[in-house]
């Protein structure tokens, strides 16, 4: 009997192993051995998958060729993007927003991830952007000053305009500096309509969170209303806005497009994101805690190159000999991720995959061609990086009508 007990124990813990939750909020990001399960998310989230007729549809509507991100899943979930194309097809025009929050000095390349789709968005729609720089929730989550915040908020910011976005269709803002007036009318209307119930249930808060974690939601959730913003969008209370982001943060914007027809707006879409992986493998996104897990934007060409060799986990097998023979697994090569990101050509993708697979090239070919194409997207960040001047960051963050914003 013991025995048999024994067997269905380790039966058990072997199948919870096997099964060991995945943690999706905006705060934490790990899954188990196989990595995030976008399938699993999609069903929990309740948002729908992005097909190739959607890719076609957002092409056509355009007139230019979709985003890699677009073309090969990246971006790969969406809410209610088909309802936004509907009405822009009929000539109702939307507007973007997006954010970061600014808790390290330089950013990594996923951090840019949604800044290059966003510049796409914004110079393929021809609409507005506001980027929301989230000092407030660093200083609540990390061990930040206000001050200290706010500053890194400004130098992120320089990153986000050497991203190359349209100054006359941009406003970006710090919560710090700009939360007021029609801004925080919005947050109280939100915050009146979810229960703590609600909140826990979404967001995870247990008792030994501060309180201002618990309020902070309504901040990150009303740049999804317009009048927000009037010195923008005035007499536009009922204009659509798309949100591009990574799927993590999902559940502020769930509880958005519930609140929002209960206090008068139109629900926010969203079209979300895979997370980009760390060095070391896909079981989290990259962290900004740990430098040798990422590509940041501050590195030299040669920290590109040791970090690449040295961490970037490799699908190849032990043996030439070997590798020859069986040849990659592209499923779990992080060099085979990041060029999937980052080279532009699709046939050339194509034909490292498939001689890669097959065990014609080896992981060190793939790796020199990965350290060229990463080294060139960095240093030309730094090049225009180094032209945003503290007048620039200025002009950005001036709370200021665009009159051109949908020309």
């Amino acid at each position: 009997m013991a025995a048999a007990e024994q067997g269905v124990d380790a039966a058990r813990k072997e199948k919870e192993e096997e099964e060991e939750e995945q943690v999706v909020n905006p705060w934490e990001v790990s899954a188990g051995k196989g990595g995030i399960d976008y399938d699993k998310l999609v069903d929990q989230f309740g948002c729908q998958r992005i097909d190739d007729a959607l890719v076609g549809r957002i092409a056509r509507l355009t007139g230019r060729p979709p985003h890699c991100f677009l073309r090969r899943g990246l971006f790969f979930a969406h809410r209610d993007l088909n309802e936004l194309l509907d009405l822009y097809e009929k000539g109702e025009k939307f507007y973007l927003y997006t954010g970061r929050g600014p808790s390290s000095e330089a950013l990594h390349l996923g951090h840019l991830i949604p800044f290059m789709f966003t510049k796409y968005l914004q110079e393929a729609f021809k609409v507005p952007l506001v980027i929301q720089l989230t000092d407030d929730e660093k200083f609540l989550w990390k061990n930040l000053t206000i001050q200290e915040s706010k500053r890194l908020a400004r130098e992120n910011a320089k990153d986000i305009i050497a991203c190359g976005f349209d100054i006359e269709r941009t406003f970006i803002f710090s919560d710090f500096s700009f939360v007021g007036g029609a801004f925080y009318e919005n947050m109280m209307q939100v915050a009146r309509c979810v229960t703590m119930n609600k909140a826990i249930g979404i967001f995870g808060f247990n008792l030994e969170d501060h309180i201002g974690k618990v309020s902070f939601p309504p901040v990150q959730a009303v740049p999804s209303f317009p009048s927000s913003f009037p010195h923008l969008f005035a007499g536009k209370d009922q204009l659509r806005c798309l949100i591009p982001c990574a799927i993590d943060q999902d559940p502020y914007f769930r509880m958005t497009r519930d609140v929002a027809p209960r206090i008068g707006y139109q629900k926010p879409s969203l079209i979300e994101s895979r997370f980009f992986p760390a060095l070391q493998g896909e079981n989290t996104k990259m962290s900004a805690s740990d430098a040798n897990s990422a590509i940041y934007v501050t590195d030299s060409a040669k920290e590109i190159k040791t970090k690449v060799n040295k961490y970037a986990f490799s699908g190849g097998q032990d043996s030439i000999e070997l590798h020859r023979k069986l040849g990659a697994n592209l499923d779990v090569d992080v060099p085979i991720k990041y060029l999937n990101f980052f080279l532009e050509d699709d046939d050339e993708l194509a034909h490292i995959k498939k001689e890669y697979k097959e065990g014609r090239m080896l992981t060190g070919e793939v790796k020199q061609r990965l350290i060229a194409v990463l080294s060139e997207i960095v240093a030309r960040h730094q090049r225009a990086r180094a032209q945003v001047t503290e007048e620039m960051v200025d002009a950005f963050m001036a709370v200021r009508p665009l009159p051109n914003m949908f020309g």
